[in-house]
């Protein structure tokens, strides 16, 4: 299996409910996400080297995008009448899963600060 399918793969059990036409979204989310982290890792290092941390890090950096990308599509408030519906953004779990990743990859980025050990 290459990396991209190792991270789609990944995304997939994390998004609990995908619809089958949401699949080339997150396709596209995941090569995004991998070619992102490819990028910022430190020089010597490449993905193979940190497979486990590097897929589950792309897999989540690709959710939080879809989920932001869910929240755009969806209707901020509803009035019928005196009734107003009023969805409340999740912004808050897209960045709590964006700083899990960045924790996963922080002993392999360039520019990263991580406590390794002492």
């Amino acid at each position: 299996m290459i990396l991209t399918e190792q991270i789609v793969a990944q995304a997939k059990i994390l998004i609990r409910d995908l619809e089958e036409r949401d699949l080339p979204m997150l396709e596209i989310l995941c090569r995004s996400a991998e070619t992102t982290l490819k990028a910022k890792l430190r020089e010597g290092i490449c993905a193979e080297d940190c497979i486990a941390d590097f897929v589950a890090a792309a897999a989540l950096f690709a959710v939080a995008a879809m989920t932001e990308l869910d929240e755009i599509a969806q209707m901020e408030m509803v009035t019928a009448g005196d009734l107003t519906l009023r969805r409340k953004s999740s912004d808050a779990s897209a960045c709590c899963l964006r700083y899990q990743a960045e924790l996963l990859m922080s002993p392999y980025m360039a520019d990263a600060f991580a406590f390794v050990g002492v």
